[in-house]
């Protein structure tokens, strides 16, 4: 006899690439709303960066990049891991400084943030991600030509 939660499991395991790649997306629109206030102040007001200034402005130039690489799923495993990277640095540069536990230290977004994107590196982009496209491609030319 199965249990209802594994029929529940059961029921929604075809459903994992789509909302893999819905999760994809939503953080990719997320981290793209980091980048684009420490890059031009929008849509928060007073985060801009001066153009040059270590470390802001970088880390808003690599999350913009990798947001949108992320938001697009192309080279998606490898955008997680810098975009992760990205993270970690900002937890232990600007939050562990004044306290170790991230609920009391500002740093529970860097966290989720870090811990979110080293999942999209394991788990990849899901099924509506360009990488998988192309990577569906390329296994169709390959048995085509053999």
């Amino acid at each position: 006899m199965t249990s209802p939660m594994h029929n529940l499991g059961a029921r929604l395991s075809p459903y994992a690439p789509v909302v893999l790649s819905l999760f994809r997306v939503v953080f990719g629109l997320l981290f793209l709303c980091h980048a684009t206030s420490h890059l031009f102040g929008w849509p928060v007001p007073g985060q801009q960066a001066p153009v040059g200034v270590w470390p802001f402005f970088y880390a808003g130039v690599l999350e913009l990049v990798t947001s949108l690489l992320i938001i697009f799923g192309l080279f998606t495993r490898i955008a997680a891991f810098i975009a992760s990277g990205v993270m970690a640095f900002a937890f232990f540069t600007q939050h562990l400084p004044t306290g170790v536990i991230p609920m009391t230290n500002g740093g529970e977004l860097a966290v989720l943030y870090c811990f979110a994107f080293f999942l999209l590196v394991f788990a990849g982009g899901g099924s509506l991600a360009i990488d998988t496209r192309l990577h569906s491609a390329r296994g169709l030319a390959r048995t085509r030509t053999a």
